[in-house]
């Protein structure tokens, strides 16, 4: 007889009677998918392992507490077939193909009248993958080549364009600390999509080199007309290249909040009338000097940690920040933009009752292949920066912290 290979389709089971047999690993896996598809499930059971009795007590599932018994698939549209009792399961095999239930068998596939792809699923594409041949079935490679679409989904390196829901607008990515693997997921996959890539200088910048050749990048770095106007220039061309149809990538280094002007862009095209997604990211507050070796908060050395701008010295009229009570904190100190005031940061935080031992770490291009770390205290920081000729872009640690770890190298 020849074989034939299954058909596949997708069960709608929103509102549907679906019967589980078996509360162990099988079920615990497949339950929250039944959950999230909307289906009544009843699972038949004496036992069943803490995640799936949680589901129970929650009143995702109903639970029949006792073994499976004839009659159990009336009036059910599927059934998962999955106890450890192989009398039982055959049994109930049969009742489902006498009452004509699409139903599965973790113990028997051949016996089933259904089986069970390997599924993914990455913004709103279910990816399903299923063995053609009974023969040649091995649910390892069926589920690597699933693991493989769903992340090339994902990550935008494979790129499947939206066609017809595909809508003009402008996304606002934060890219992370600079390491391109360490933009997220979604953060990646609109940047595969996207039309125009207004990017900044502190962004991901390698995953340029990734973007198709008809991909228009605005290098925001060089905007004329100083900081401010330059803000301003960034966010008309966020404005003008939506309004011209296009997908727009706004990458940002670190997290569009941290000290990054998201909101500044976003009430911009709030203003303007324009769709706008924002993506977080990686803030460098904590990824640089976690990829150093530097653990921002540590048991028994600092409870809490403060991220300040450094972009303007203590003494200056325009700063924000209290240092007169951050002196005060026992806790670790980030300062980012702050590279050429950390010698009157430093003389602030030590004249307000910080000690001048306490160390000080500066990580130079974190988590980039030019990362390096050079280690002071506030009192020698000053002397430090300039003898060691530390450049932006740097995040300063200040606190005991910095003591706690043992050397990590660079990336290579």
């Amino acid at each position: 007889m020849a074989e034939h290979p299954a058909y596949p389709v997708g069960l709608r089971l929103s509102g549907r009677r679906v019967v589980v047999l078996g509360g162990g690993q099988v079920a615990q896996r497949r339950l929250p998918a039944l959950i999230a598809a909307g289906a009544d499930v009843v699972l038949v059971s004496p036992e069943a392992t803490p995640s799936v009795e949680a589901m129970a007590d929650a009143g995702e599932i109903a639970w029949h507490r006792r073994p499976y018994e004839d009659g159990d698939l009336a009036e059910a549209w599927y059934a998962l077939i999955a106890t450890s009792d192989h009398d039982a399961n055959t049994r109930a095999s049969a009742e489902a193909e006498r009452r004509r239930v699409w139903c599965v068998r973790s113990d028997d596939a051949d016996a089933a009248t259904a089986w069970t792809p390997a599924t993914g699923h990455s913004e709103g594409v279910t990816v399903a993958v299923l063995t053609t041949s009974a023969r040649g079935r091995d649910p390892r490679h069926t589920a690597a080549i699933r693991d493989a679409v769903v992340e090339g989904l994902r990550d935008g390196t494979l790129v499947a364009p939206h066609h017809r829901t595909r809508t003009a607008g402008v996304a606002l990515v934060g890219g992370g600390p600079g390491d391109p693997d360490l933009i997220t997921v979604r953060g990646r996959r609109l940047l595969a999509e996207a039309d125009v890539v207004i990017a900044d200088r502190l962004g991901p910048r390698d995953l340029l080199a990734e973007l198709p050749p008809h991909v228009e990048v605005i290098d925001a770095a060089k905007i004329p007309y100083g900081r401010y106007m330059a803000q301003e220039a960034i966010n008309n061309a966020l404005v003008e290249h939506a309004k011209q149809g296009k997908a727009v990538v706004r990458l940002k280094g670190g997290d569009p909040y941290v000290f990054g002007r998201g909101m500044e862009e976003l009430n911009a095209l709030a203003e303007a009338g324009i769709p706008c997604t924002v993506v977080p990211g990686i803030s460098s507050s904590i990824s640089v000097p976690g990829a150093a070796g530097i653990p921002v908060t540590h048991r028994g050395v600092a409870h809490e940690f403060t991220v300040v701008s450094g972009h303007v010295a203590p003494d200056d009229e325009r700063s924000l920040v209290d240092w007169p009570s951050l002196a005060k904190l026992t806790g670790t100190l980030v300062v980012l933009m702050g590279v050429d005031k950390i010698g009157k940061i430093a003389e602030t935080l030590v004249a307000h009752g910080r000690s001048p031992d306490t160390p000080v770490a500066l990580v130079q291009e974190g988590t980039t292949a030019a990362q390096r770390r050079v280690d002071a205290t506030l009192s020698t920081v000053a002397e430090t920066v300039r003898a060691e000729e530390v450049k932006p872009p740097a995040v300063i640690v200040i606190g005991e912290v910095v003591r706690v770890g043992p050397a990590v190298p660079p990336p290579a």
